[in-house]
């Protein structure tokens, strides 16, 4: 399968305080991307990295086949860009908008346009400025969306919306991807969000990606053990160690959360003199808060 976003050790810095360091992402086309990470974690830099609006100090980046920011003109032609901030004239009106935004792409799909107008219930009277901040969503989604792109790169597209426009715009979203074929990059620290929609996810903290891996493996992989008899140290597991904790002073065993795992590893503990007294699923929510933990105490990523 095709990437529509590769990116290969990638360097940036912003000041003196943040940079994004040896970054490897790779966003297969005809997937939906999620990009997780708590605020400040380098999301939003990664996106303008994407985009071309900021440029690397060392590596490579490909959007949809070329090189960017070498052929910027070309890729953003096909690409359909959401912002986290609202970036729209505001005395302008939604119908203004929409003809304005018409004029620039050739592959701009009026009957979609209309469709999303009715679907979203928009007024294409209203002033973009006096909309309220869903409609201003759903609005920014719908001249995306109608640009006919082959990839969508959506930057918090759903923060602070109330779950009936979220589910509005992400059922919008999968409809496109199903009917187009198309990529979309997702970026958000909602991770019940992504849960429900994407096939992809990228888990990213202090400028360093943690991880990178199809959901339902991310899901399926990330466990927690209750351990009796663990070992003071741990030898060549077959699977990542993220957490471990002492339940009720040890007489209960330990608590172990770890990635990548698969069945039949419980033979690793038998190996060791130890056992596995219960196997507990995770959410994705609560796999990415292990995954930080682990990372910020110095755990290794993959």
């Amino acid at each position: 399968m095709s990437d529509a976003i590769h990116i290969e050790r990638l360097h940036y810095r912003a000041g003196k305080n943040f940079a994004i360091k040896e970054l490897d992402l790779h966003v297969p086309s005809g997937s939906i991307y999620g990009f997780l990470g708590p605020n400040g974690s380098g999301k939003t830099t990664t996106i303008r990295l994407i985009l071309g609006l900021l440029r690397p100090l060392t590596g490579r980046i490909t959007v949809l086949g070329l090189p960017m920011p070498e052929q910027y003109a070309r890729i953003l032609g096909q690409v359909g860009y959401v912002p986290e901030q609202p970036h729209l004239d505001p005395t302008l009106t939604v119908r203004e908008l929409i003809d304005f935004q018409a004029a620039f792409y050739p592959r701009w799909d009026r009957a979609r346009a209309d469709e999303l107008v009715q679907r979203f219930e928009l007024d294409g009277e209203h002033l973009f400025g006096r909309l309220s901040k869903g409609q201003k969503a759903k609005l920014m989604i719908l001249l995306a969306l109608s640009q006919c792109g082959d990839l969508l790169v959506l930057d918090e597209p759903t923060d602070g919306l109330d779950p009936v426009v979220r589910r509005d715009i992400l059922g919008a979203l999968i409809t496109y991807v199903s009917e187009r074929g198309a990529t979309i990059f997702i970026s958000s620290h909602l991770v019940h969000e992504l849960e429900r929609v994407c096939d992809w996810v990228a888990v990213m903290d202090d400028g360093r990606l943690i991880t990178e891996a199809p959901m339902e493996r991310l899901k399926q992989g990330t466990k927690r053990l209750v351990v009796m008899g663990a070992p003071a140290e741990i030898v060549n597991p077959p699977f990542r160690v993220l957490t471990r904790e002492s339940t009720n002073g040890g007489g209960a065993g330990e608590n172990w959360v770890v990635g990548d795992w698969e069945p039949g590893m419980t033979s690793y503990f038998e190996g060791v003199g130890a056992s596995v007294r219960e196997v507990i699923d995770l959410d994705l929510e609560d796999g990415f808060v292990e995954l930080l933990r682990s990372f910020r105490k110095g755990g290794t990523r993959r």
